[in-house]
This record gives structure tokens, sequence and C-alpha cells, in this order.
């Protein structure tokens, strides 16, 4: 597995929720994290139909338009009553005219398992998958995960994305009520990152 040297990395998003989360899962290992956002570089479009093959989209673009090791992410929340919707299209849910509204994606969700047949499960994971790509090619890639429930109507004013309305196992609170540091803890980012920092990083 490829060690990751230096002290920079290039987290390949546009999402400053999600770079306000990595900066903050790495600042105690001394890493510099930019985004793709901060360098101007364009958002590829996510044509896969996995969240690994959206994450290997997203940082090999980034590495060979910077020349720098590029970390991308692609991640979301898969519900059990809607067969793993929205997954993959997590943030496509939220799309509208005027850009992403987590707000009305969170409603559509919570609309579509209601509609579900009989008594619908609750149930839901969310998902990350990490790949780390260098400019030669080479990549590397991890994934994480959290278990929970969803909660109706949604809590919570932290986070991002769906965070309001997801419950992990073992907590009575959702990720939008939690201390970032607590979410960060037990994210499925963090989980991800572990394995990451684990496999790559000196």
């Amino acid at each position: 597995m490829r060690k990751l040297t230096g002290p920079k990395l290039l987290f390949a998003t546009h999402n400053a929720g999600k770079l306000e989360e990595m900066r903050a899962l790495l600042a105690h290992r001394g890493i510099e994290v930019t985004s793709a956002g901060d360098l101007g570089l364009p958002e590829p479009e996510e044509t896969e139909t996995t969240f690994l093959g959206n994450a290997r989209i997203k940082a090999h673009a980034a590495a060979q338009a910077s020349g720098l090791p590029a970390l991308a992410d692609d991640s979301g929340i898969c519900v059990d009553a809607l067969n793993g919707a929205p997954g993959v299209y997590t943030a496509d849910w939220a799309q509208t005219p005027t850009g992403r509204n987590f707000d009305l994606a969170m409603e559509k969700t919570w609309d579509a398992v209601c509609a579900s047949a009989g008594n619908p499960s609750l149930r839901a994971r969310f998902c990350c998958t990490l790949v780390l790509a260098w400019p030669d090619g080479h990549e590397e890639a991890f994934e994480g995960e959290v278990w929970g429930q969803l909660v109706w109507p949604k809590r919570g004013a932290s986070g991002h994305g769906y965070d309001p309305m997801f419950q992990p196992e073992g907590q009575i609170v959702t990720f939008a009520e939690m201390d970032p540091s607590e979410k960060n803890r037990i994210s499925h980012r963090s989980v991800a990152l572990q394995k990451l920092i684990e496999g790559c990083f000196t």
C-alpha cells in the first residue's frame, strides 16, 4: 500500500461542510487540507452508479489537474425501506433549479418512506468511500459506514446533508444535534478515514 508523504493534501470537494469535517479529522496529524473549490478546479460529472466509482472520478480528476495527491469522498444515506435509496444519488435528491436543498431532500425521503407498503422500517445507514489518488494514476480506496435510524421531524442545526434526520445506533440524538467532535469520532467518514490513516500515513 502506498504511503502519503508531505504535509499537504488536496480534498476533491466543493462542499464546505465536508471540507470542514475533513480538516477537523486531520488537524491532529498536522496535515494542511485544501479543496478543489479553493483551487478553482471544475467539478467532474459523476457518472458511476457506486460510491467507489464516483470517488474514483473525483480523486483522479483532481490529482491530474493539480499535480497533487488528491482525496475524494463519495457518500450518502441508504434507507432500508427504499431498497437502499437514495444511496449514490443522495445529492441528486437535494438538487433544485437553484442548487441543492437538503431540507427538501429530507422531506422527500421521509414522504417516500411513509408511502412504503406496510409498516416501513426506519433503519438506515450512512456510507462513505474514500479514494486517494496520485498524479501517476495510483489509487487506494477505503470504505466506512454507520448504522442508525431515520427520525422525523428532523432535529438539530449542526452538521450537513441528512444529519438532522439520522440517529446513529446507540445514540439518543441525531448527527445534527451532536457536538461536531463527537460526530467526527463515530461518523462513516471517520471510519473510512481511520482505515486510510492506518494504511497510507507514515
